[in-house]
């Protein structure tokens, strides 16, 4: 359940989203931990105090204006350099491996996309999945802590999961 959330909280806000956010703080899930619930609750909060304008608004101002706030993993360790387009053929390719299949506008290293694939496998799998990310998503994390963005938690939920692998080896 956190990986399918996190894919929506972590999207484009649209209006479905908004709608939801009640509903989602009242239903929020037992098998989240209390750290996890509390981040998610407080996010939710944040995004319930904002219409849907101001919530569009201040989603593209940190991810679209903001290069290293961009949600595009691949753009974190390559930029724009020519070795990113392999590193998106070969994530492509896994996804098929496992049945997904891209929209042809959808670049497959979009975080909310990343995880709503960890979202398909099981909690072992998708740790193992999410721990190739580790670094890039600190950086993405601490990046977004030194703009005071309400979404660097959510982003450290997902790092602290992919960790989970690391710290069971």
């Amino acid at each position: 359940m956190l990986y399918r959330l996190l894919a929506k909280l972590l999207d484009y806000p649209d209006a479905d989203l908004m709608a939801a956010v009640p509903e989602t703080r009242a239903r929020l899930n037992r098998d989240l931990d209390p750290d996890e619930r509390r981040v998610i609750a407080e996010f939710l909060g944040h995004l319930s105090a904002l219409d849907l304008t101001e919530a569009q608004a201040a989603y593209v101002m940190t991810f679209d204006m903001v290069p290293e706030h961009s949600l595009h993993l691949t753009h974190h360790l390559f930029g724009d350099d020519k070795n990113r387009g392999p590193a998106l053929i070969d994530l492509t390719e896994f996804y098929k491996e496992y049945g997904l299949e891209l929209a042809s506008n959808e670049l497959p290293d979009f975080l909310p996309l990343v995880l709503e694939f960890a979202a398909q496998l099981d909690e072992e799998e998708a740790c193992m999945f999410l721990s190739q990310w580790t670094k890039v998503l600190k950086v993405l994390a601490g990046n977004l802590e030194e703009n005071k963005s309400p979404y660097a938690p959510l982003v450290r939920l997902v790092e602290n999961r992919a960790q989970l692998v690391k710290a069971a080896a």
